[in-house]
């Protein structure tokens, strides 16, 4: 699978999919232990909610510090992802201990918990992306000189992006700022937009182009069948798509596919 429902332009992680309907659950199941055994249920469980949604981003901020110390501000872009399953699910039993004990509502609560922690985890790997072939095909620089992709031999990263779409233009510094110093080449290949038009976008922006390539006739996303911009794509060392996220990357998420990279050479 790769990831991703699109229904026309529109794309949706999986895995956040999950995320939301995990947290459906918890709470529909928490209102049916307050109908039947204890009212206080639905109280704890929108209190153990909440710890669990805090603590699993606490959790995940400091599992990526250094990225996150780069850009303080970003610790607030939920809307990026960035949570720790494990760091919320011990919040939310914590909350649910102390709250209602061992009664038998808590305890409840408590199986619920566990039981939607394992569903989601498995789900999560059901839906996680198939690693396939990076496809052979060659873009070129804003020079005009070809470079060409899916050779086995480097990890890397490639961002598919274009000008007109605004969550490829807020993560483009973020991007080009890694891509300066990173020991894993990161890719910028625009989709269906000539040099001439890149340039232009690049110097409004005051952004640098040294890893910007070009790819005007889109085949790099109609080859990884990926119609959502922006897209990600991590590129181990055999030549093969590792990873994949849709749709604006934080530095954390980026640095921490880059890192899983790396220990695979």
């Amino acid at each position: 699978m790769d990831g991703v429902i699109q229904i026309g332009p529109l794309a949706m992680a999986t895995d956040r999919l999950i995320a939301v309907a995990a947290i459906w659950a918890f709470l529909a199941i928490a209102g049916v232990i307050a109908a039947r055994l204890d009212s206080a249920a639905m109280r704890t469980g929108w209190a153990a909610l909440l710890a669990a949604l805090l603590a699993a981003r606490i959790g995940f901020i400091f599992g990526n510090l250094d990225a996150f110390t780069a850009e303080p501000w970003t610790m607030l872009a939920i809307w990026q992802g960035g949570f720790s399953v494990w760091a919320g699910a011990a919040a939310a039993l914590i909350v649910i201990g102390v709250m209602l004990g061992r009664k038998p509502a808590g305890l409840a609560l408590i199986a619920t918990v566990g039981g939607l922690v394992l569903l989601h985890l498995g789900a999560a790997a059901l839906i996680a992306p198939d690693v396939r072939p990076m496809p052979r095909l060659t873009v070129t620089s804003l020079e005009g000189r070809p470079v060409e992709l899916g050779i086995p031999g480097r990890p890397m990263v490639i961002n598919l992006w274009a000008t007109w779409c605004p969550p490829c233009r807020r993560e483009m510094p973020m991007l080009i700022d890694v891509a300066r110093s990173s020991e894993v080449p990161v890719l910028l290949v625009n989709q269906g937009e000539d040099a001439a038009a890149i340039r232009a976008f690049l110097a409004t922006q005051g952004l640098a182009d040294g890893a910007i390539l070009t790819d005007p006739g889109g085949g790099l996303g109609q080859a990884v069948a990926s119609a959502a911009l922006p897209t990600t794509l991590f590129v181990n060392e055999a030549g093969e798509i590792a990873g994949l996220h849709v749709g604006e990357i934080s530095r954390p998420a980026l640095t921490a596919g880059m890192r899983d990279l790396q220990r695979t050479q």
